[in-house]
């Protein structure tokens, strides 16, 4: 009999909070959804993914910054059997631009969520760390959760790390049965407007001219949202575990990122990416932050939960290429 819990999701208008929020609302959940609205990407998209949400049956929501200590303990003062940590500053790139916002966001934030749960007796926390921490590989790929995490090459990366640090001496300290999910390159629809294969939708959508970092050559392990939900969702219900586990979420099936991009231009029946197409005529060099190459061992992942993301990236852009076309011509 699935045991029916009241669940924190914080970032819950978020890419992946959104969904997550609508799977644990189906199962039966109790969900209190918890976001700041930040203006980093377009407001108008984290509202229609609210006020999808505010029809689901068991679905309520609040608004508040993870940065803000007093406004946070209000949300907490009503009491979880779980919190599903989502916030956060995301993005390699913007980390460079204002290191302040991730501070704020992914240090301080995730200090105070931590907090809280000491203060309000959550007894089980998950949260969303990235492939980011392994940092440049050296080839040493597909990454498993043992590898070395100590050497960032990022902002972004290096306060992923930090959490993960923080949580586990909390954990250690105060007993908080905690999931630390290593996310990969997280794709699909209602995806965020800042990553590459939604800025190519805009740019094949508007006509205007799309930028490619690295020649496209970068490695990325792609993983539909949809996948990304379903292990989130099973490593919730798990009773058994350690309490402390780390995981990796990802495909474990990299591929170029021109290549990945390729396939959504097909979808929308434009000219080859690489070729002198119109929305292909930008080539910049490698970015400073980023890493040549992401790739996940979900072993570990598949021995907890009985599943591992698997979705092809030809369906799960087919999926968001759907959506797209669909969101745009309903406004």
């Amino acid at each position: 009999m699935r045991t029916i819990m009241r669940v924190l999701v914080t970032g819950s208008v978020g890419f992946i909070g959104y969904h997550l929020c609508s799977r644990l609302a189906a199962d039966g959940h109790e969900v209190v959804g918890l976001d700041s609205f930040s203006d980093y990407y377009d407001i108008s998209l984290k509202e229609n993914r609210l006020a999808r949400l505010l029809r689901l049956d068991g679905f309520r929501f609040y608004r508040a910054d993870i940065a803000d200590a007093h406004a946070l303990e209000k949300v907490f003062v009503y009491g979880f059997d779980m919190v599903v940590h989502l916030a956060a500053q995301a993005g390699v790139r913007y980390s460079i631009e204002n290191p302040t916002a991730y501070v704020q966001s992914n240090l301080v934030g995730f200090a105070n969520i931590l907090e809280c749960c000491r203060k309000y007796d959550v007894k089980r926390l998950l949260f969303a760390s990235s492939s980011s921490v392994y940092g440049e590989t050296n080839g040493s790929c597909p990454n498993v959760e043992k590898d070395d995490t100590n050497r960032p090459v990022s902002l972004y990366a290096a306060t992923k790390k930090a959490d993960e640090v923080l949580a586990y001496s909390y954990s250690h300290l105060y007993g908080i049965k905690t999931v630390v999910m290593r996310l990969y390159t997280v794709y699909g629809e209602w995806g965020r407007p800042d990553m590459a294969y939604f800025k190519l939708a805009d740019c094949l959508y508007q006509g205007e001219p799309f930028t490619l970092y690295n020649g496209g050559n970068d490695i990325r392990d792609f993983t539909y949202v949809g996948d990304v939900v379903e292990s989130v969702s099973r490593l919730a219900a798990r009773e058994d575990g350690a309490r402390y586990e780390v995981y990796n979420i990802g495909c474990g099936n990299p591929v170029r990122t021109g290549a990945f991009l390729e396939e959504l231009v097909c979808m929308f029946g434009e000219r080859g990416l690489i070729k002198d197409g119109r929305c292909y005529t930008n080539i910049a060099g490698a970015q400073l932050g980023d890493v040549a190459c992401t790739c996940a061992d979900s072993v570990e992942l598949e021995k907890a939960i009985g599943y591992k993301p698997h979705t092809p990236t030809q369906e799960g852009l087919s999926r968001f290429a759907d959506w797209y076309k669909e969101y745009k011509t309903s406004r």
